[in-house]
């Protein structure tokens, strides 16, 4: 099996291991629907978020997931995607990340 990179995120939080714990899974474009699903059980948090590549402009494919099922959106997974993204992806701090939903597009501001 491939190694996946995953990173644990506290959103909503002001210290470590308090907050809504998100799941980010990065590299997802290798993953299988059933093998996001069942990442996901495993994780079980309220939600697991799997990063597809970034395509040019168009910004990120982000599909999230509950342990049982997938959702369209959820605020605090993309603000939480949005801050792995810009810390562990990005290169240059931009003032907006794009995460391509099952509901279309939304963009997230980022404070510098």
């Amino acid at each position: 099996m491939n190694e996946i990179p995953f990173y644990i995120v506290d959103v909503f939080a002001e210290r470590k291991y308090s907050g809504n714990q998100l799941a980010v899974v990065l590299n997802a474009d290798v993953l299988e629907d059933e093998e996001m699903q069942k990442i996901a059980c495993e994780m079980n948090y309220s939600e697991t978020t799997f990063v597809g590549r970034e395509s040019s402009e168009k910004g990120f494919d982000v599909r999230i997931f509950t342990p049982r099922t997938e959702i369209p959106f959820a605020g605090h997974p993309v603000l939480g995607t949005a801050f792995v993204i810009v810390q562990e992806i990005l290169k240059e701090k931009p003032s907006k990340v794009s995460l391509n939903l099952k509901i279309g597009r939304i963009d997230v501001g980022i404070i510098v």
